[in-house]
C-alpha cells in the first residue's frame, strides 16, 4: 500500500510520536491506581477494582479533576496512533517494516486498543465533569437489559468469550515474552520481569472477567457481568483470596511500570 507523503511526514514527526508516547504514561498511572484499589480490597477497605474505581480515587484527591483531564488529553494522541495502526499496520513510523505488521490480525489488535483507550478516556471525562457512576453498576444494568432476550444473552456470551480470549492472549504474550518485540531495545532483565508478570497477571484477571460474563449470560445473573471488578471480587472470595488479590494488585502495578518503559522504548 502506497501512503501519501503527508502521512509519512506526520507519523515520522518527533512531536507526534512523543505525544503518543505520553499516553503510555497515562495508562501506566491508571494501572497503578487500579493496583492500589485492588490492594485496598485485599485489606478490607473496599472499592471498585476497575478504571472507574481508580478515577473515583483520583477525583477525591487535591487537583484530581485536573489530573483526570490531563489523563484524558494524554490518551487522545495514543488513541489516534492506534487508529493509524489499524489503518496502515503496526509501527507506521518505521522504515522497511515487516509485511506481517499490516496483517488483519495486527490491525484488529490495534483497533481493540483504540477502543480501550477511547473507553478509558471517556470515563476520565465523565468523572471530571461530575458523572461518577461506577462502571460496575453501568455494566450490570446493561447486562440486565440484554438478558431480557435470547439474542441479548447470545451477544453477552460472544462479548465474554472475546474478553476471555484477549485475556488469554495477554497471558500468553507475557509467558512467551513476545512483548519484547514491541520494544526498540532487547529488554533488560527488569523490563522483561515486569512485562512477564504484568501481562500474565492482567491476562488471568481479564480472562476470569470474560468467563464471568459468559456465566452471567447462561445463569441470567447480571451481577457477574460487572467486568474487571467482578473478577477481582471473585478472586477475593476464593480460598487464599487475599493472596490472590495481592498477586493481581502487584501484576497491575508491574504492568504500570512496564507502560512507563513503553513510553521510552515502544516501537512506533
Amino acid at each position: 500500500m502506497v501512503r501519501p507523503p503527508l502521512v509519512d511526514r506526520i507519523v515520522a514527526h518527533d512531536g507526534v510520536r512523543r505525544a503518543a508516547r505520553a499516553g503510555f504514561v497515562a495508562s501506566g498511572s491508571l494501572h497503578f491506581l487500579i493496583a492500589y484499589v485492588i490492594a485496598r480490597i485485599a485489606i478490607g477497605r473496599g472499592g471498585h477494582a476497575d478504571p472507574s474505581g481508580a478515577m473515583a480515587t483520583l477525583a477525591e484527591a487535591t487537583d484530581g479533576v485536573l489530573i483526570l483531564w490531563a489523563i484524558a488529553a494524554a490518551l487522545i494522541p495514543l488513541a489516534a496512533w492506534r487508529l493509524t495502526e489499524a489503518l496502515l499496520g503496526l509501527h507506521p513510523a518505521e522504515k522497511g517494516r515487516d509485511p506481517r505488521d499490516a496483517s488483519i490480525g495486527n490491525r484488529l489488535k490495534a483497533l481493540g486498543l483504540l477502543a480501550v483507550y477511547c473507553s478509558v478516556g471517556f470515563t476520565c471525562v465523565r468523572f471530571a465533569v461530575g458523572s461518577r457512576e461506577p462502571s460496575r453498576e453501568q455494566n450490570t444494568g446493561l447486562s440486565a437489559q440484554l438478558m431480557q432476550s435470547f439474542s441479548g444473552r447470545v451477544l453477552l456470551v460472544v462479548v465474554g468469550a472475546v474478553i476471555a480470549a484477549i485475556g488469554g492472549y495477554y497471558a500468553y504474550k507475557g509467558a512467551s515474552r513476545r512483548f519484547v518485540d514491541d520494544l526498540t531495545i532487547s529488554g533488560g532483565r527488569l523490563v522483561v520481569v515486569l512485562g512477564v508478570y504484568g501481562y500474565v497477571a492482567e491476562g488471568i484477571v481479564y480472562s476470569l472477567a470474560g468467563i464471568l460474563v459468559v456465566v452471567a449470560a447462561v445463569r441470567a445473573d447480571p451481577a457477574k457481568a460487572a467486568g474487571l471488578d467482578a473478577a477481582v471480587q471473585t478472586l477475593g472470595a476464593a480460598d487464599s483470596g487475599d493472596a490472590l488479590l495481592m498477586f493481581a494488585a502487584l501484576g497491575f502495578a508491574a504492568y504500570g511500570l512496564y507502560s512507563f518503559a513503553l513510553a521510552r522504548w515502544a516501537r512506533m
